[in-house]
Order: structure tokens, then C-alpha cells, then sequence
């Protein structure tokens, strides 16, 4: 029997366009290809690092 892990929503919602290498990478690490896509992920603490990380970029939907 598999374990039910929490998921996160999270949305893609301002462009990358002049952030940092370094952020573009976080944002294609948590799957985005797209401005406003919403993805699905488990609520761990290495995706929690990496939403905090660009906070300005992407946000946390329910």
C-alpha cells in the first residue's frame, strides 16, 4: 500500500524573460514550460527551496 504524500500546486505567473540563469533553471527544475501553467508537486522540502527561491516568479494555488 503506497503512502499518500501531500502536494503543492504551483503557477508559473510572471515572465523570466530578465531573471537570472540561475532562476530560469529553477523554474524548468519544477517542470514549467509555459506562463501561467499550473503544476502538481509533492510538497517537499527540496520544492519548497526551490518555489522559495523565486517567489517573485511563482506562487502557490489551491
Amino acid at each position: 500500500m503506497a503512502a499518500t504524500t501531500a502536494k503543492i500546486r504551483i503557477q508559473y505567473y510572471r515572465s523570466m524573460i530578465q531573471a537570472p540563469v540561475k532562476h530560469k533553471r529553477v523554474i524548468r527544475g519544477l517542470g514549467f514550460t509555459r506562463l501561467n501553467q499550473i503544476v502538481e508537486r509533492e510538497d517537499s522540502p527540496s520544492i519548497r527551496g526551490m518555489v522559495k527561491t523565486v517567489p517573485h516568479l511563482v506562487r502557490i494555488v489551491n
